[in-house]
């Protein structure tokens, strides 16, 4: 692999941001738990209120809601995140709106990460893994991308946050989560179980909780495996130098 990467940021505030609860936790929360075990501040932003993930028959969207707020709330302890902010945009409904982008930078202005971590918003299938994106996946990544640059940047993009007392800030580095050929490496070894932890808060998602930290050590080994360690989590790194 070219141009491999590991361990290379310590950074000091880091945002977290996704379509869904759950998916920061199966792609980047053992990286959480080591930031903020080295002293990052750590949140999550997640953008829809998770309302149509259940196939259960007797459970009402209103239900749904709370329960996976609660589960991700019960996850970002297990990492040693300060705080999860929910926007509640309609799950299964996300677009890439400007709503939705400055929502985002919103967010971005107030906590200041020189971090951001989400999906990666180029991934539609994998026809080897028989695996389609998302499509809030997809909106999540490409929405923070733009909120990340130009507009959380931009002092004339969106004034009306300077107005709400948002000023400008620029995010050092945007890091995709990949389960696939990533470009940058964290050594997860000494906060596997706190991925773990964080998975298993995720109940309702879970018919077996233990198969699904099964199948995540198994992938955890297979990066740590590029990079000599235990467990490892893979992101595509992007320092923005402008």
């Amino acid at each position: 692999m070219t141009d491999l990467q590991i361990n290379e940021i310590t950074p000091k505030v880091v945002l977290g941001v996704a379509a869904h609860p759950d998916d920061l936790d199966f792609g980047a929360s053992g990286s959480f738990a080591k930031w903020a075990q080295d002293g990052a501040d750590v949140y999550y932003l997640i953008l829809t209120d998770g309302s149509k993930g259940s196939d259960d028959p007797n459970i009402t969207s209103e239900q749904l809601i709370k329960i996976r707020q609660d589960e991700q709330r019960n996850a970002a302890k297990a990492v040693g995140a300060k705080d999860v902010f929910f926007l509640a945009y309609p799950d299964a409904y996300l677009e890439v709106t400007m709503d939705l982008k400055k929502d985002i930078a919103r967010h971005i202005r107030k906590i200041k990460p020189d971090v951001v971590v989400t999906t990666d918003p180029t991934v539609i299938y994998n026809s080897e893994r028989g695996f389609i994106n998302h499509s809030d996946h997809r909106a999540a990544g490409q929405a923070t991308v733009d909120a990340v640059f130009p507009m959380a940047r931009d002092r004339l993009t969106f004034p009306e946050l300077i107005t709400e007392g948002f000023m400008p800030h620029k995010v050092s580095t945007l890091l995709f989560s990949s389960f696939g050929e990533g470009t940058f490496f964290v050594d997860i070894t000494p906060t596997i179980d706190n991925k773990m932890a964080a998975l298993a808060a995720h109940v309702s998602q879970m018919a077996d909780i233990q198969s699904t930290q099964k199948r995540m050590k198994e992938v955890a080994t297979l990066v740590g495996g590029k990079m000599g360690v235990g467990y490892g989590e893979g992101f595509i790194k992007v320092d923005i130098s402008t």
